[in-house]
């Protein structure tokens, strides 16, 4: 079923805990030494698309092997959150020929004829932690399955939730981000960005009202 939402997620990004302060950015997963952080799990170019809007579709194998065989243009396999995902980039009407269909999150807003790279994030937050303002080259999503984040962006204050509606926002728009509730948030991600630019870039012309934390 066709999920289509609104605004977030987080990379390389600078997290502030209620007692302290942690540069942790997105690390390769290769680097990890912890649960909680934000972790790239993949970054590849996905190419270029006809349309103007573009879906994220989230799809689970029971091994690798099985999704890397479902692979597709635009496809990325990655093990993540105890489950091997078959991460696709294609029109609303996708789907592959074997897997369990998880969730398909869209209309993601690109340039038509511009190349495009997908990096995937497993962002792992406790309660409290915080974003710097940043912004993306491209739309961003995630897909919750446990807990929940509020994201506060000009247009206003949008929360994700595991089991609620996944989360977008547009390329460029500057956002911010809390941890919120009281469980451990765990989310995929994918920050669909222009290849010939960075991920991510710091926001320094917008300053959030605080909506997350009133």
């Amino acid at each position: 079923m066709r999920r289509i939402c609104i605004a977030l997620v987080c990379i390389g990004i600078v997290f502030v805990t209620c007692n302290e302060v942690s540069a942790q950015v997105c690390k390769p997963v290769a680097e990890r030494k912890a649960e909680v952080g934000c972790w790239i799990v993949a970054n590849e170019p996905v190419g270029q698309f006809s349309a103007s809007q573009v879906f994220w579709h989230l799809d689970v194998f029971p091994t690798r092997s099985a999704a890397e065989a479902a692979r597709v243009s635009g496809s990325t396999v990655v093990q993540s959150l105890g489950k091997t995902w078959l991460l696709t980039v294609a029109d609303a009407d996708w789907r592959p020929a074997d897997g369990e269909r998880i969730a398909e999150i869209g209309p993601l807003l690109i340039s038509a004829g511009d190349h495009y790279s997908a990096q995937y994030l497993e962002a792992i937050f406790t309660p409290g932690m915080t974003s710097s303002v940043h912004r993306h080259a491209g739309p961003e999503a995630w897909y919750t399955l446990a807990g929940e984040t509020c994201l506060e962006t000009p247009d206003g204050k949008f929360i994700g939730r595991a089991g609620g509606p996944p989360v977008i926002v547009p390329g460029g728009l500057p956002m911010h981000l809390t941890a919120t509730g009281t469980e451990l948030r765990r989310a995929l991600v994918l920050i669909l960005y222009d290849s010939s630019k960075s991920a991510i870039t710091p926001a320094h012309d917008w300053v959030p009202n605080g909506l997350c934390t009133n």
